[in-house]
């Protein structure tokens, strides 16, 4: 075989010349780069490598730069922005990916390198390392500490979900908060799987975050829902950009990813993990006829309550009316006391009369025992012998008190007074008149002088006729019995 090198005997030059037979031009590097790169791409235009992630860095023009590499080999690797940008997980070192690509050199640095276009996980068991890897890494940065979650309000009003408008979630949702206390609801519709997914359902929980005291769709409790699935069908959930948006949501949160036995970053994230959509519905609102049903016991309660002190009162004052004596026990010993006396007042008036009779009929009231007592009471009288003095001296000691009463009645006499120049006013009853306002009460007045008196009456009206006066009894006449009272 011929060699296209020189042999050890042939004579090299300092010139490079061109030799017999050899029509080969030399190559520029920059040619036999495009060379190369042409052969490599065609032969390796489609390639899908597996290897460990190694390096992996994202430029500020959002590029990512990594390497593959096994436990031979390297091969470095490229992903430009629009492709990483659509990537489902975030790239770590040390993950197991299938990288699907092209090959293709460098010729800055003479080295070939694939141009990722898509990157996958190597297998579930890739899936949970990374899974755990981010767990461990979000958990050391305190956002699923116990201390951070907060307890879900009693009874919203207004409850935000976060899931997509069209599944069966929802409706669920919907069905069994009608079921158990109607809530205002308000849906933020976003995807739940698949390129995006991830981002929408952040930027809801934060939208949520953001609307203002007030705001009438702010709602009082957050539900991030999805049914279940596969952990690449629930992936969107344990997204950092997912879960710190759930740990930073100012609004309590409940997630209910899945069913009961999927767990996801998300349920570390939120305030209360739901095993299922419809259990989050059930965990955000009481049971309406529950609740009426405690406040009917409570009202209940309270009435006894009110009532119990009543009904004590009640039943103490009953059993002391019990105890009181009644109204013939109260009067039993007076009433005996008052038959006792009418007892002992008609054996009195009995023996009184007994005796008035024993006593009548021992005077014997016959004219000549009346004749004799007269006799013996004529003697006794005649026997007393009354002296003058005896008699003149209660009669001067009379006239002297009758004459100081007749001075005392001449100084109070009113009309002592009239021979000074006084008058005195009296009414047609003969009553004196004091002032002005019992005078001008009376139809007419009368008034008198030392000399005489003067009857006056109104302007207009004649003056009442005068009662005749009586005139006074002669004196030396004795009176008659008519006169008693004359």
């Amino acid at each position: 075989m011929a060699s296209h090198f020189p042999s050890d005997n042939e004579d090299g030059g300092l010139v490079a010349k061109g030799r017999a037979g050899d029509n080969a031009e030399p190559l520029s590097i920059s040619e036999i780069s495009n060379l190369l790169k042409r052969t490599v791409e065609d032969r390796f235009g489609f390639v899908r490598l597996r290897g460990e992630l190694s390096g992996v860095k994202r430029a500020a023009s959002g590029h990512l730069y990594c390497a593959l590499k096994d436990d031979k080999a390297v091969l470095d690797g490229v992903m430009w922005r629009g492709n990483a940008e659509r990537l489902p997980f975030r790239p770590e070192d040390g993950l197991e990916v299938v990288a699907s690509g092209k090959l293709t050199t460098y010729p800055g640095r003479s080295k070939y390198q694939i141009v990722i276009e898509r990157m996958e996980l190597a297998g579930e068991g890739a899936l949970l390392a990374l899974l755990e890897k981010t767990r461990a890494r979000l958990a050391a940065e305190g956002l699923f500490a116990a201390e951070r979650k907060r307890s879900l309000p009693f009874l919203p009003r207004t409850i935000g979900v976060v899931t997509s408008p069209t599944g069966a979630v929802i409706r669920d949702i919907l069905h069994r908060l009608a079921d158990r206390f109607p809530s205002r609801v308000v849906v933020w519709p976003v995807l739940v799987q698949g390129q995006g997914a991830a981002d929408q359902v952040a930027g809801a929980v934060r939208g949520f975050a953001a609307m203002p005291d007030g705001h009438p769709d702010r709602p009082d409790l957050v539900i991030v829902a999805r049914g279940g699935g596969s952990i690449e069908d629930l992936w969107s959930f344990n997204e950092e950009v997912v879960v710190r948006a759930i740990a930073e949501c100012s609004i309590p949160t409940i997630s209910a990813v899945g069913h009961e036995t999927d767990t996801t970053l998300a349920d570390y994230a939120a305030d209360r993990r739901a095993p299922t959509p419809t259990a989050a519905a059930e965990i955000a609102v009481p049971v309406r006829a529950e609740l009426a049903a405690t406040l009917a016991d409570f009202e209940a309660r309270k009435k006894r309550a009110i009532l119990r002190p009543v009904q004590l009162g009640r039943e103490r004052l009953q059993a002391r009316a019990e105890r009181l004596p009644t109204p013939d026990a109260l009067l039993q010993p007076q009433a005996q006391r008052l038959d006792e006396l009418a007892e002992r007042l008609r054996r009195g008036l009995r023996d009184r009369a007994a005796q008035g009779r024993e006593r009548l009929s021992e005077l014997r009231l016959s004219p000549a025992i009346l004749t004799r007592n007269l006799r013996e009471a004529q003697r006794a009288l005649a026997g007393q012998k009354l002296a003058p003095g005896l008699v003149e001296r209660p009669l001067a000691e009379r006239r002297e008190r009758l004459a100081a009463l007749q001075r005392v009645m001449r100084s109070l006499d009113p009309d002592t007074v009239l021979r000074r120049g006084y008058v005195r006013v009296t009414g047609p009853d003969g009553r004196t008149l004091t002032d002005k306002a019992a005078a001008t009460k009376e139809s007419a007045l009368t008034l008198k002088f030392r000399d005489g008196d003067l009857d006056v009456s109104p302007a207009g009206s004649p003056p009442p006729p005068i009662p005749p006066r009586r005139k006074p009894p002669k004196k030396g006449t004795a009176p008659k019995q008519d006169d008693l009272f004359g």
